[in-house]
This record gives C-alpha cells, sequence and structure tokens, in this order.
C-alpha cells in the first residue's frame, strides 16, 4: 500500500522537538522581515539621493551628509543583523535536521530488529541497507532545504507580494498570480519526478544486494572462480541503475526552465507598470527600484525551488520507501505473563506451520513433550522441519495452528504467545548450525547473553564448549577482535564459541540445531561429554533438544524423536528405534544386523 504524505510523516518528527523547532522557525521569520526591511530602506534612501535631501549644502559651501551617513549605518546595521541571524538559523536548521534523521535511523534500526523472521526472509539485505542509507539520506537532504524552501519561500512571497501591494495592488496581485503558476508546474512535474525515483531505488536495492552478496560469498566465489562473473553481474546492476537515475535528471533538467520563465515574467511586469506608475506619479524612482529588488529576490527565490525540485521528489520517494517498513506490523509480539522460576520444560500440542505464502504445511499436528532435565535428540531427513521447529522454542516464528508450551506438571504449562518475549529469549536459547560472530573482541562476543559474566566464567564456558584451545592461539587473549563474523575462524571453531556463548547464558532450554556439524571426533567427544554432565551442573537444570543426525551427538540423548512428514512418527531410545524403525536406520546410514 502506498503511503500518503510520507515526506509530511517525516517532517512530523519535529514535532518531538518542539522548542527547536519553535526558535528555528522565528530566526528565519527573522531573516526574512529583515530582508524585506532591508529593501524598503533602500528604497527611501534612494528617495532622499533623488531628491536631494541625503546630501545637503550648506551655506558656507560645506555639505550636510547626516541623512546619508543615516541610511548608510542603518543599512549596514541591518544587513550585519541579518547575517548573524541567518548564520545562526542555517546551523539550526542543520542540527535539528541531523537530530530528525538520527531519529529517523533509530526506528529503521528498531523496526528491522523487531520484524519477525519471514519478512527478513523475504525482504533482502540490500533492501534494508538502502532504506537506512541512501533513502535516509535523501529524506536528510529535504529536511535541509525544508528550511529554506518550504518556510522561508513562503515568508518571501509573502513579505514581497505584501509590500509591492501597498505601493500599488497590481504590483503585488501580477508576480503572485505568476509565482502560484510557476509552483503548479513545479507540483506536476514532482509527480513524474516521484515515479522515476522508485525505479532509481528499486535499482539501488539490487545494487546493494548484489555487493552484500558478493561480499558476504566471496569464498564461494573464488572457490568457482566466479569472480568475473560477479562483476559482470554487477555492473549490469550498476548500469540499469545510472540509466535510471540519468533518466530522472534528464527529465528534471529539461522540465525546470518552464516555471522559471514563467516566474521571471515578473520582472518585465514590474519594469513596464512600474515606469508607467512612475510617469503617472503614482510611484517614486526609490519605491521603483525598491520594487525590483524585491521582485528580483523572489524570482531568485522560486528558481530556487526548481533547483531543489528534485531532491523533494527523491526525498518523497525514500520517505514513502521507509514508512512502508516503518508501517509493518511485527508479526510477533511481546505479551506480558512470567515463565515461573522453576525449571523448564517443554511441549507442543498439534503444532502447524505453514511455509510463508505457499500455504503448504511444513509441521502439521506435530506433538512432543520433553521433561524439565530431559535431553533429547529429534532426528530426520532434510527438509522436513527441524530447525523450523527449533525456532518455535524462543518465539522466532509463530504456529499457525496449536500451541507451543513450556513449564512442567508441577507448575503448570504456558503458551509462549501469552509470554513476555526478551525473558523468554532469555532463558530458551537455540544454537543454529550456521555461526555468527560480531565484529568485536571474543570476550564482547561471548559476554551477548551474559553481560556481567567474569573473565572467569568465560573461560569455564570456553572449556565447557572444548574451545579452551581456540581462546591459546588468540594473540591478545578474549581481547582479541574477531573480525566480520568471525572470518579469521574455521568453521568448527567458530561453532565451539557460539556454544560457549549460548552456556554462558545459562539458559533453561538449550536447543543445538546441528551445532557440533563442523567439530572434529576429539573436539565433538569433549563437547557431548561436557553436554551430557550440562543437565544437572552448577546447581540448575537445563532441558536438551539435539537436533542431528550424527550417531556420536545422538547417543548422548535419554530419547530420540524421529520427525517424519511434518509430526513426530516414533520416539523411542537409540537401540529400540534401532531395532523396530527402517526409516530411523536410513537415517544414521545403518544396516540392520
Amino acid at each position: 500500500m502506498i503511503n500518503k504524505h510520507p515526506l509530511l510523516r517525516s517532517l512530523a518528527i519535529y514535532r518531538e522537538m518542539p522548542w527547536r523547532f519553535s526558535l528555528t522557525a522565528a530566526l528565519f521569520v527573522a531573516v526574512n522581515l529583515g530582508l524585506i526591511w532591508q529593501q524598503w530602506l533602500i528604497g527611501h534612501a534612494l528617495n532622499d539621493v533623488n531628491a536631494g535631501r541625503a546630501v545637503v549644502r550648506l551655506d558656507d559651501g560645506g555639505f550636510d551628509a547626516s541623512l546619508a551617513w543615516h541610511w548608510l549605518w542603518l543599512i549596514v546595521g541591518v544587513a550585519l543583523a541579518r547575517g548573524v541571524v541567518q548564520y545562526a538559523a542555517g546551523v539550526l536548521a542543520l542540527v535539528l535536521s541531523q537530530e530528525l534523521l538520527t531519529r529517523l535511523r533509530e526506528r529503521i534500526l528498531a523496526q528491522v530488529q523487531g520484524l519477525h523472521l519471514g519478512y527478513h526472509w523475504q525482504h533482502g539485505m540490500g533492501e534494508m541497507i538502502t532504506r537506512t542509507t541512501r533513502d535516509a539520506d535523501k529524506v536528510r537532504d529535504a529536511l535541509i532545504n525544508f528550511w529554506r524552501q518550504v518556510l522561508d519561500t513562503p515568508l518571501v512571497v509573502l513579505a514581497a507580494v505584501g509590500l509591492l501591494s501597498w505601493y500599488h495592488p497590481l504590483l503585488g496581485l501580477v508576480p503572485l498570480l505568476l509565482t502560484l503558476v510557476g509552483l503548479s508546474i513545479f507540483v506536476l512535474q514532482t509527480e513524474h519526478l516521484v515515479t522515476l525515483d522508485r525505479a532509481v531505488g528499486a535499482a539501488y536495492d539490487r545494487v546493494n544486494q548484489d555487493l552484500s552478496e558478493g561480499i558476504s560469498g566471496v569464498r564461494v566465489i573464488k572457490s568457482f572462480a566466479l569472480e568475473q562473473r560477479r562483476i559482470d553481474s554487477f555492473a549490469s546492476q550498476v548500469t540499469l541503475f545510472t540509466g535510471h537515475a540519468r533518466q530522472a535528471l534528464a527529465y528534471a533538467s529539461s522540465r525546470i526552465p518552464l516555471p522559471q520563465v514563467v516566474v521571471a515574467l515578473s520582472h518585465v511586469w514590474i519594469l513596464v507598470f512600474g515606469a508607467h506608475l512612475v510617469s503617472q506619479g503614482q510611484l517614486n524612482i526609490g519605491e521603483l527600484v525598491a520594487s525590483l529588488l524585491i521582485v528580483t529576490t523572489l524570482v531568485f527565490r522560486i528558481e530556487g525551488i526548481g533547483r531543489v525540485m528534485q531532491t523533494f521528489a527523491d526525498a518523497r520517494s525514500s520517505a514513502e520507501r521507509i514508512w512502508q517498513l516503518l508501517d509493518e506490523q511485527p508479526a510477533i509480539r511481546s505479551a506480558t505473563a512470567s515463565l515461573p522460576a522453576t525449571p523448564l520444560g517443554l511441549r507442543l500440542e498439534q503444532v502447524t506451520v505453514k511455509a510463508a505464502g505457499a500455504g503448504r504445511a511444513i509441521l502439521q499436528g506435530c506433538d512432543l513433550t520433553l521433561q524439565p532435565g530431559e535431553i533429547v535428540a529429534l532426528v530426520g531427513a532434510t527438509g522436513t522441519g527441524k530447525s523450523l521447529l527449533a525456532s518455535l522454542l524462543p518465539r522466532l516464528v509463530d504456529v499457525s495452528d496449536g500451541r507451543v508450551l513450556l513449564g512442567s506438571h508441577a507448575s503448570g504449562w504456558q503458551d509462549v504467545r501469552d509470554l513476555q518475549l526478551d525473558p523468554l529469549r532469555q532463558r530458551v536459547h537455540v544454537v543454529p548450525q550456521e555461526s555468527f560472530l560480531f565484529s568485536d573482541t571474543l570476550a564482547a562476543n561471548l559476554r551477548l547473553g551474559a553481560p556481567q559474566a567474569s573473565d572467569a566464567q568465560l573461560l569455564e564456558a570456553l572449556r565447557m564448549a572444548a574451545a579452551s584451545d581456540v581462546l591459546e592461539r588468540l594473540p591478545q587473549g578474549l581481547d582479541t577482535p574477531l573480525g566480520d563474523k568471525g572470518v579469521t575462524l574455521s568453521g568448527g571453531q567458530r561453532q565451539r564459541l557460539n556454544l560457549a556463548r549460548a552456556l554462558l547464558a545459562g539458559p533453561d532450554i538449550l536447543c543445538l540445531d546441528d551445532a557440533t556439524s563442523a567439530l572434529d571426533a576429539i573436539s565433538e567427544r569433549q563437547v557431548l561429554d561436557n553436554i551430557r554432565d550440562l543437565p544437572h551442573s552448577h546447581g540448575r537444570v537445563t532441558t536438551l533438544l539435539v537436533i542431528s543426525s550424527k550417531l556420536s551427538t545422538i547417543l548422548l540423548a535419554d530419547r530420540v524423536l524421529v520427525l517424519d512428514g511434518g509430526q513426530i512418527a516414533d520416539s523411542g531410545s537409540h537401540d529400540e528405534l534401532l531395532q523396530r524403525n527402517p526409516h530411523y536406520r536410513d537415517l544414521l546410514g545403518i544396516e540392520h544386523g
């Protein structure tokens, strides 16, 4: 849905800064009143000069120039005062616009973080980056011009037309009509510019997406020698973007002169009709000169609108795209209920989850129960929804039907949709197969879930995740920066650090979604032995759900669940399933003896 008045909605953020906005507006009013007053003074000074009153010859042969000096110092004083006020107004306008831009970007980031995973799956990273950078910058450019072109210009028009009308009604009426015609042409042309800039913005999205994929996937690109193909692909996207931008620029450049010519006719009218009034004795020379100065200011200001017409058109399109993002309603919202402080178990009751937009059920009528402190393994073929099931636990995804419950028989069961999100996600963690580390120090990455953890606790978490050797190889220890996404580490090292981060947070329910897939046999054995002791270590009870297809991982479980056809098709110990379930044997690649 297209937003109504998106640029005005962006400008409405100024309401959050009422005093600074009012002060800036008052300064701009003062600047424009000073300009008109200055031009009025020049006209009166010229009248005194023309009438011979500015400099008078005295009887003794000297000259009395006191009136001339009076006009000179008055005009210079007004000009200097205007300069100071204009400087202050300009600085405040820039500061205020930057503050608005900061608030807008903060809202974009908060919205991006708050939107559900389904939205992120449907919209690429390039689109998010474009809205936060290019689109926000376009809006900022309009905000900077807002004061001059939206607030300043109407004041100039009103003051100029008012003073001209004071000299003679027709002197003000005709320039006013010509100005309104010129502005109308500008507005009509802007509509088409907005359409052109939408195409420019969409092309820029694709450029950003292609660039981010080229950087993130550099290893794959190099592995398959795809460098030239990626360069060609990126060049084609840039060419497409450039073509759209050139088309928008060409349209603006070819259309701006017409309304400027219309407004510039005010000069002709003032000169012709003003000369007529002078000849009739209804206007003096000083007032004619003042009128020409006033209309010159008016013409230049309206022409300035033409120069920033594309800026406003771009900003309107960009603001529209920003508010499309900000108006998106998060599908997952925090509720009010709290979890009990007692150990947590997990229950799924007839859970159904459908693929976004497709309507096909990935999980259908799925039931399972994990008691507090239990270790359960979940196995299933690729694409059966194991990771989707894991995403249900911290409520990264919501069910289409059924319920996901946390609690126990003793404390009762609560639907995750009734719970506060932050406490829920602090007590339920999922460690995915794809490891992600921020470009910060090792200590900062580990403390994400436990900001107050001591160095001793960090070392213990690394030991539990069999990652002590990773620490030993880092030159600055815990203070070593890991680089973008931990690029300096191997896949197995990143997995162990992600596991250490989750263990340090001390969740009540921990789900490992193939979180040891990149580990060598020795590291995996160490991790599994530590995990086997985890449920009752350090005085807490931890419930473990382990998603894996590796026999070594499955063997640590008390129970094994088989996911097939979107349902829990079988449940039992490893030995029991090995004996009775051929599908389970196929999943593990074990021949039935």
